[in-house]
């Protein structure tokens, strides 16, 4: 593998895992949930159909990132969790149908 094919999978990895569709679709639900716990989001829950989209936003609703290096990379990745949310719809409408709105918050019996 060459050296230009590895820091572009690196870099394709590292922007996938930051992307609020990729976090909403691929990980379990209770991971979600405690991120954007940590995060302080102040949504309770959000629909899993372009739930990337409604990740991004409920990250930019948090309260100030300190840093104030995360609102870039929100902003980078609105329309690519659009594109990726688009892509991924048939099965999204099919776990919102089965399962519902992806809980935030704990519910009685999580813990």
């Amino acid at each position: 593998m060459t050296i230009k094919k590895a820091v572009t999978l690196g870099a394709f990895s590292w922007v996938l895992s930051g992307c609020g569709s990729a976090l909403t679709v691929l990980q379990d639900d209770a991971d979600v949930a405690r991120d954007m716990r940590k995060q302080k989001t102040y949504c309770q829950s959000i629909s899993r159909i372009y739930s990337g989209l409604a990740y991004d936003f409920c990250v930019l609703n948090a309260p100030p990132d300190p840093s104030g290096y995360l609102v870039p990379f929100v902003l980078l990745d609105l329309p690519l969790s659009g594109a990726f949310d688009t892509v991924v719809l048939p099965y999204t409408i099919y776990r919102q149908v089965t399962e519902g709105h992806l809980s935030i918050y704990w519910r009685k019996g999580d813990y």
